[in-house]
């Protein structure tokens, strides 16, 4: 059995330390006590045999096995169906994408997680220390665990951002290379896919906090609300980071193109320039026996003295509008 934990609690202390999931009928708990089962990556086997220890809808059971589902909340009789999905980043600009799926029910929450490398026991340990706020029941422990998985997106937005950044820095020296563009894109479409997958979401905790939904306290809502703004900064986040990456490919190649702006006019400059003495050679350079200034004794260096006039006077022209 894939059990991370499996405990009861009664008022904010643990009645049962190592809880037995046998497949029994559900019992009645007494009121203050409920049970907290952490199953990690379960099979079909094991996990038949929670859904008939809490009865749980085969429907939600389907789903929780599902790890490819999208963020969404379903009531199933009195029991609260969730769906949330994990991120974590794998080298530089790979987003990994698991799942955790929670089961709120009277005296019992069961969270099946697939895929996340980030475990409970440590938040656990933090809730059971808390023993007044343990005591509040399993929509405490529900925001909690919410509230760990919303969190977990910011260290990975951190790093797309010092990349996003680092990028944008050397774009504005020289345009990026093949390899960069690539790579640009390649994160933009990370960030789209975090968008279509964390993007319920928001949707999910939204519903958390204003729905009239059974095992949620109203009391409760606040602290859900909480979750939900943490999922919206990471949301606002994410595509404050699609826009950089666009505009970085924008920036570059307006930078690009001013670049080469400047060099068609310098090259159409001394082309102007270079062309006077190309014509004057040009028209003397031609085999025809008469030409009045060849046989001028002075007519070289008046040749010469009209192609340093008129090559100075354009090159102080385009110097005076910045072509030079």
């Amino acid at each position: 059995m894939t059990v991370i934990a499996a405990r009861r609690y009664c008022n904010g202390d643990i009645a049962v330390q190592d809880l037995a999931l046998d497949g029994l009928p559900p019992i009645a708990l007494p009121r203050g006590s409920f049970d907290w089962v952490g199953l990690c990556e379960p099979d079909a086997a094991e996990m038949d045999l929670v859904q008939r220890q809490y009865a749980l809808h085969p429907l939600a059971v389907e789903d929780a096995l599902n790890p490819r589902q999208l963020p969404k909340v379903e009531v199933y009789g009195q029991t609260l169906f969730i769906v949330a999905r994990t991120a974590e980043l794998l080298g530089e600009e790979e987003i990994a994408y698991g799942q955790t799926a929670f089961f709120v029910g009277p005296g019992y929450l069961v969270s099946v997680r697939f895929g996340s490398t980030r475990a409970h026991t440590d938040l656990r340990a933090q809730i059971e220390a808390q023993k007044d706020r343990l005591a509040e029941g399993q929509d405490y422990i529900l925001h909690a665990v919410l509230d760990f998985i919303v969190d977990g997106y910011l260290p990975l937005l951190d790093q797309l951002d010092e990349v996003a950044q680092q990028m944008e820095e050397s774009a504005i020296d020289v345009f990026p290379e093949q390899a960069v563009i690539r790579r640009i894109f390649r994160l933009r479409r990370q960030l789209r896919r975090f968008e279509r997958i964390i993007g319920p979401m928001e949707e999910m905790c939204e519903r958390l906090v204003v729905a009239d939904l059974p095992c949620i306290d109203p009391e409760a809502r606040i602290w859900f609300r909480d979750v939900l703004d943490h999922v919206r900064r990471a949301m606002a986040r994410m595509r404050s980071l699609k826009e950089t990456l666009a505009a970085i490919v924008e920036t570059a190649s307006l930078l690009e193109q001013h670049r080469q702006g400047e060099m068609t006019r310098q090259l159409a400059a001394w082309a102007a320039i270079l062309a006077v003495p190309t014509a004057i050679a040009g028209i003397y350079g031609m085999n025809f026996e008469y030409l009045p200034e060849l046989t001028w004794h002075y007519g070289y260096f008046a040749v010469w003295g009209l192609i340093i006039t008129i090559c100075g006077g354009l090159w102080l022209r385009f110097r005076s509008i910045g072509w030079l």
